[in-house]
């Protein structure tokens, strides 16, 4: 039996067709116009439309919003001038009731059989739920580190209440010391002596001389002068303590004033004096639980950072340090703060102690959003650490020999002239 061979013209009018109909991306033809010649079953039924011939003619303004469909047609315009197509274009799609899906667009030029460019060709592929879900876990990131931010922030208010807390017992006490040093001052011996003199005022010469409680009077106002004396000293050195308490007060609340006043500045800052602040923020604590603090601080450049995130950094770097000095149990509590060159342009920080040390199978987990050691502890402040110092183009690291052993967290910063202040995230 004879096979007749199909019209070649005919045949590929039915591949078309049957291809048409049954790819599941968008695929489409247009003219130099940008006016549909073909499309899809599958780009029909995404505009709404029960057949492909309600398109035919159209152009994307008849179905998306300006804000789409004209740069749509000026890259078409562009590929029918130059001959030179669009690969892979992720493209996002604003429809005229606001809503918005995304497609992974390629157009290439449409030849005729002389080669000449008689329009465009295209397909696209819907993918508007992978991008959704890029966009959700863009934003959960967002909120992660916004959440850590704050809570790092919050750290810093703690240990800023902390310390307020340690300077006004500090305060309670010394003025305790004067109200007790007020109420048993001999202030009433001194009216008796008055009051006795005053008895004897017509004969003081021969009261003073002669009798036996006049003849004390001398060697008591020597008393009265020794006690006064000293007692005017230990008053004065609570009042001096008071002062001093009351400035410290006032510098931490004016530091915090100061972080808060910064939040999103980038400019160069002295690695020591950001050190200094840090400490200061922690010097209650400190105090109480009989840290001994070793600075190692080598001359530096200035570091290009934002203070806030730089001292939120240091602040939990110390404090983690001393609750890791004090679960130790150990007498000898050293905390070594190192100040020095670092790779390339940067300065580095360090924070080391010789507390618990953390064991090889934390090392990794250290910085993970949640993770944390501590029966009170919610694993925030290391983590949002690192984001802060990725924030200012720098690096928050830790190194440990292992449980017992100690720990040292290192904190590299650019310095002031190796990153522009416009390059740093905000």
């Amino acid at each position: 039996m004879k096979t007749v061979s199909p019209d070649r013209t005919q045949l590929d009018h039915t591949l078309l067709a049957v291809f048409l109909e049954n790819v599941p991306d968008f695929v489409y033809f247009k003219d130099r116009d940008s006016r549909f010649l073909a499309l899809s079953a599958s780009h029909a039924r995404y505009f709404g439309c029960s057949r492909s011939d309600e398109v035919i003619g159209k152009t994307d303004f008849d179905f998306f919003a300006d804000a789409h469909a004209r740069p749509a047609f000026e890259d078409e315009q562009r590929i029918i001038r130059t001959g030179e197509g669009i690969v892979g274009k992720l493209e996002k799609e604003t429809w005229p009731d606001g809503h918005v899906t995304w497609v992974l667009t390629s157009k290439v030029p449409l030849h005729d059989r002389e080669g000449n460019i008689i329009g465009t060709f295209g397909i696209s592929k819907d993918v508007t739920a992978s991008k959704e879900m890029e966009l959700a876990l863009e934003k959960a990131r967002r909120d992660l580190m916004d959440a850590s931010r704050l809570a790092g922030m919050a750290e810093v208010a703690t240990g800023v209440l902390h310390n307020v807390g340690n300077v006004l017992n500090s305060l309670n006490v010394s003025a305790s010391v004067v109200a007790d040093g007020l109420r048993q001052s001999k202030t009433a011996s001194l009216e008796k002596l008055g009051a006795l003199l005053r008895e004897h005022a017509a004969d003081l010469g021969d009261f003073l001389i002669r009798d036996p409680k006049g003849k004390l009077v001398p060697e008591f106002l020597e008393s009265l002068a020794r006690h006064f004396s000293e007692e005017r000293g230990r008053l004065l050195q609570e009042v001096e303590s008071l002062q001093k308490n009351i400035d410290h007060i006032k510098e931490i609340v004016s530091m915090q004033q100061a972080y808060a006043t910064t939040i999103g500045v980038v400019e160069p800052h002295d690695p020591v004096a950001l050190m200094e602040d840090s400490i200061l923020m922690n010097a209650g604590a400190l105090l109480r639980h009989d840290v001994k603090i070793v600075r190692d601080f080598q001359a530096v450049p200035p570091v290009l950072a934002e203070k806030g995130k730089v001292l939120q950094i240091l602040i939990n770097l110390i404090r983690n340090s001393k609750y890791a000095l004090d679960e130790k149990g150990h007498a000898d509590k050293v905390m070594t703060l190192r100040i020095g060159p670092g790779p390339g342009d940067t300065v580095r920080i360090t924070v080391e102690d010789n507390g618990v040390g953390i064991p090889p199978e934390n090392l990794n987990r250290i910085f993970e959003h949640g993770f944390t050691t501590r029966v009170r502890g919610h694993g925030f402040g290391l983590h949002s650490s690192a984001l802060a110092a990725r924030e200012m183009h720098g690096s928050l690291t830790v190194h440990s020999d292992g449980a017992g052993m100690g720990a040292a967290f290192v904190l590299e910063l650019p310095v002031a002239h190796s990153v522009s202040a416009g390059e740093i995230k905000r």
